[in-house]
């Protein structure tokens, strides 16, 4: 019993000396606080104030080392991550695209932090809370910019900087600076899915390579298997004339490799992303994956992967993959999902998202690289034999991504087969089922110049 004592004795007196080890937690007053309506600021502030910004706001049992230690730990960090007491310093697009990313991990139950909603439930964000920031936000809100009216349906927009660069030779871009090669192959691989973003205005075709297409037809992604690899490839957002908004100047393309054992420290992922036509290697140093994973860690379930596969295999998971939009009937004289992508265009009127597809003779045609600038192009010239395959779907919104509307049910498919000289056919199919439609010699004349006459996305 007295040795018993004793040890207790030595607890406590090294508990009390613990408890002069408590190194700083900055505080003071906002510099530069993120200007919004006082219903905005009072959810921010209830929810998130205590760890994203400058003041301090501890409660009495976060005060007792360790646990002080690890609260300090966690406020730096989500400090150096979002900081609502210096926000409104960073540009407006900027703040804009942290505010998106905030709403985000608030809707998919990873902020605030479950841990620290345990024992802080008053941070717990109400459904009602979670519209008002939604509401705020409102994607989708600012239309894009419209397109030249001299340049042709589906055109891409170039500034006058991206005409005069030299173009860019794939094969020497700089790989990343956590050592990722860029992939020059990425532009030859099938598509995943495609995602209309109204958060920031642009579109984004998902491509995948061979094993990467392989599993997501099989539903092998739980998790996706080593070798697959990712190319997401982002433009600006042009409307036309007629209300339709197109893929406009090229943006950026991020690439994700799946290596367990090579990329065990980043959650089995290599990540890279490069900007502008000249391709540039993003940010200024590695660290740059600390933005990556710390984005993508709601999605571990899904091994870190936003992406819904259009696909026809089914999963444990829900919303792992998006059956609804890959429900093309059989009996098509064409499967075009596995084609190769040519462009996209949405129509907001409607809610509806376009893909075109083409077949390996279309892509033989020097032009669907889109390397010409906007008012000089004509339309793409297509062989015989040449198919293309517009597939438009309702959108919906994205279960991953507020701020992101994806494929929803399959509204038409229509196909245009290039003939020699002006017997080219085109079919469409559409309406409960996808049931072939036959209409009228004008229409069909009018359908076909239009989805021949779709401009190909601008790639570098």
């Amino acid at each position: 019993m007295k040795s018993l004592g004793k040890l207790l004795i030595v607890c406590v007196v090294l508990f009390a000396l613990l408890q002069v080890v408590r190194p700083g937690i900055p505080a003071g007053p906002a510099t530069a606080e993120l200007q919004a309506p006082a219903e905005v600021k009072q959810v921010f502030e209830k929810n998130c104030y205590s760890c994203h910004s400058n003041e301090r706001r501890l409660a009495w049992f976060d005060e007792v080392v360790p646990a002080y230690w690890l609260v300090r730990r966690d406020i730096l960090t989500a400090r150096r991550h979002l900081n609502f007491s210096t926000l409104g310093s960073k540009p407006s697009a900027a703040q804009k695209a942290t505010l998106y990313e905030a709403v985000n991990m608030i809707q998919l139950g990873a902020m605030p932090l479950p841990d620290f909603v345990k024992l802080h439930p008053e941070a717990k964000v109400t459904p009602e809370e979670l519209a008002t920031l939604k509401n705020y936000l409102a994607p989708w809100s600012s239309a894009p910019a419209p397109v030249s009216e001299s340049a042709p349906t589906g055109a891409i927009a170039r500034d006058h900087a991206d005409e005069a660069a030299a173009p860019v030779s794939l094969a020497a871009v700089a790989p990343e600076f956590n050592g990722l090669a860029f992939d020059p192959t990425f532009e030859s691989w099938k598509p995943i899915s495609a995602t209309d973003r109204g958060d920031n205005n642009t579109f984004r075709f998902i491509l995948g390579n061979d094993i990467a297409v392989k599993a997501a037809q099989s539903g092998n992604i739980s998790p996706w298997p080593d070798g697959a690899r990712f190319a997401k490839i982002a433009w600006q957002q042009q409307a036309d004339a007629v209300g339709l908004v197109h893929p406009g100047k090229f943006v950026q393309v991020e690439l994700m490799v799946k290596d367990t054992q090579l990329y065990k420290d980043t959650e089995g992922w290599g990540w890279g992303r490069w900007r502008g036509m000249d391709l540039k290697p993003y940010g200024s140093g590695a660290g740059f994956v600390n933005e990556c994973t710390g984005c993508h860690q709601p999605l571990r379930g899904n091994d870190y992967v936003y992406t819904l596969p259009i696909t026809p295999a089914s999963t444990t998971r829900d919303e792992a993959v998006n059956n609804l939009a890959a429900a093309l009937p059989a009996a098509m004289p064409y499967q075009p999902l596995g084609w190769n992508v040519i462009t996209m265009f949405v129509d907001q009127r409607n809610r509806s998202i376009a893909i075109l597809y083409g077949n390996e003779t279309a892509m033989q045609s020097g032009r669907v690289r889109g390397d010409a600038p906007t008012g000089k192009s004509a339309a793409p010239v297509y062989p015989v034999g040449a198919v293309l395959a517009l597939v438009t779907w309702s959108e919906r919104d994205d279960p991953h991504w507020f701020g992101a509307r994806i494929p929803g049910a399959p509204q038409s498919v229509e196909f245009v087969k290039v003939s020699a000289g002006s017997m080219s056919q085109y079919q469409r199919f559409a309406g409960s089922g996808l049931a072939e439609q036959h209409l009228d010699a004008s229409t069909e004349t009018q359908r076909m110049s239009f989805v021949l006459g779709l401009a190909p996305v601008q790639l570098p």
